[in-house]
């Protein structure tokens, strides 16, 4: 097993842990970044572009923004949050443009437009940033436990070099989970390294989490694609077979009628004719990996009708993720921050998708406040205690069965849990249309999955990163599917087929946890 010292050490590689790793840097701390992939290249950013909640400091445009969302996500939302990500992203943004160079379009105006970003080129950036701050980068090195010390505290990581091959080990002063939500290996584009693993690593460790009710988000794609870029749809018109307007459809607020045509087996299909010339021109600059497809089957999506379907993206697009207990992201486990789709966006979402926009603007905030409060926690442990204390394991599921070692698993294991996992997560009439009953259901499926996985499964070498992935799968969907029912209500996402109005007396957020046995409670929401 290879050992590594330092300060601080990010978990993941999209742009939290990029802001991460660059600000602990800035602040004069060592820096190991460890990404399942390779960073620059992973993640849902990475692959694609992004907009950006990025508005100018106008007392207006920002009372706007605040309130765009508002009641979409459940007046859930804490305005002093908002506020605050929007100067962070704002003083981001425009860093990336000065010290990042990053080649923003201009307007016709001849002002820079900045939001927006073209993820392979704003990643690219990042990269080279966080490897001219001194971070050393650990590429395609999943994590797949956490190390605590006496105390409790986080102390480090473990995990396995894929490429290199073996263990090694990260004892450092804080650690920083940016690892992305869970998108349940749906086949959307860029989330095949988001499997929830963040936020089983902080369960493990003590830690809580919120809003794991609004995790039903679904993109739309075109059929047989993974490219869910749901806001271009607004521009769209949905049509049934027949070729009839599909009634109700819409990409917000309509998504529901598409998906009960497509539980009939019948096919739902699309044509953005609501765009105007202006509009396609800007749709083009803005996505263009959104039209390769279309560019290759040579259809013109504004003119001509394409099949579509749904994706879940989960936690990804959804809102819900690690409970974030301080300004600068800490959580409530001495030492250990979250930033990102790892954790919860209800700060500036409420139970409403945070989308592109919202995550992004979230994603460069707190993973800046995570990376410099993990710095500051760092320091504060004095010199050399990072590398002496001693430290634990503190995974379970996958690592170390209550059942006794017995043999490791194989690969064939760790699928067969993925695919019971996406049974009970994938289907429409499971997860987006949801229901008491069914909920209850899947749920009772999931816990004897986990009882099972609990007391048997262990993973070994490469192997182990399958089946902690898997365990980090089906975490998640207990703590969505127990959040969901605790909510009888719909509001935000959080939708019930038998519970469709908003209850006013459950105007709070739900927190829950828990591994062997998950429970909830209710925290009120800032004032």
């Amino acid at each position: 097993m290879s050992e590594h010292v330092t300060d601080v050490l990010v978990v993941g590689g999209g742009p939290a842990a990029a802001w991460a790793a660059l600000k602990a840097a800035g602040a004069g701390a060592s820096v190991v970044l460890a990404d399942k992939g390779y960073c620059g290249t992973s993640g849902a950013t990475a692959a694609g572009g992004t907009g950006v909640w990025y508005v100018p400091p106008e007392p207006a445009a920002r009372e706007a923004a605040m309130a765009s969302r508002e009641g979409l996500g459940g007046y859930l939302a804490d305005r002093r949050w908002m506020s605050r990500v929007l100067d962070e992203t704002y003083d981001r943004m425009n860093e990336l443009a000065e010290e990042g160079r990053y080649p923003f379009p201009t307007g016709p105006d001849g002002r820079p437009l900045r939001n927006g970003l073209q993820g392979p080129e704003y990643m690219r950036r990042m990269r080279i940033r966080i490897r001219r701050a001194g971070v050393r980068i650990l590429d395609h090195s999943p994590v797949t436990e956490l190390l605590t010390d006496a105390d409790g505290a986080v102390a480090g990581a473990a995990g396995y070099r894929r490429q290199a091959g073996g263990s090694y080990r990260v004892r450092a002063g804080a650690v920083v989970l940016a690892t992305g939500g869970c998108a349940f290996l749906s086949g959307a584009l860029g989330t095949n390294t988001n499997t929830g693993d963040g936020a089983l690593f902080a369960a493990e460790a003590g830690a809580e989490l919120s809003g794991m009710e609004f995790s039903n988000s679904y993109g739309i794609a075109p059929e047989g694609t993974s490219v869910t870029k749901t806001a271009f749809y607004s521009f769209a018109t949905f049509y049934r077979e027949d070729g009839e307007v599909l009634e109700g459809a819409a990409s917000q607020g309509g998504r529901s009628a598409i998906a009960r045509e497509l539980l009939t087996g019948a096919r739902v299909f699309a044509r953005l004719d609501r765009a105007d010339a202006t509009a396609q021109a800007a749709m083009r600059l803005a996505q263009p990996n959104f039209f390769l497809t279309f560019d290759r089957l040579g259809i013109d999506p504004f003119t001509q009708r394409f099949s579509v379907t749904l994706l879940a993206e989960g936690t990804v697009r959804g809102t819900g993720g690690i409970r974030i207990a301080g300004e600068d992201c800490a959580t409530s486990v001495p030492g250990l921050y979250a930033a990102g789709d790892a954790a919860t966006r209800e700060e500036i979402c409420g139970g409403f998708t945070g989308g592109g926009s919202h995550n992004a603007a979230w994603a460069m905030s707190s993973g800046s406040w995570a990376g410099a409060g993990a710095a500051r926690y760092a320091r504060s442990l004095g010199s050399g205690r990072a590398a002496h204390r001693p430290v634990t394991g503190s995974g379970g599921a996958g690592l170390r069965p209550t059942g006794g070692a017995g043999s490791a698993a194989g690969p064939g294991e760790a699928r067969e849990l993925v695919r019971l996992v996406q049974e009970e997560v994938l289907p429409y009439d499971k997860n987006y249309l949801r229901h008491g009953s069914v909920l209850a259901g899947s749920l009772g499926a999931l816990d004897e999955a986990w009882a099972q996985l609990r007391t048997s499964l262990r993973g070994e070498g490469a192997g182990l990163v399958k089946v902690r992935q898997a365990a980090a799968m089906t975490a998640h969907a207990r703590w969505m599917y127990a959040s969901a029912l605790a909510r009888t209500e719909s509001r935000g996402m959080a939708r019930r087929l038998d519970h469709p109005e908003q209850d006013p007396a459950q105007h709070h957020r739900i927190v829950t946890g828990g591994l062997d046995r998950v429970w909830t409670r209710t925290a009120e929401p800032a004032a």
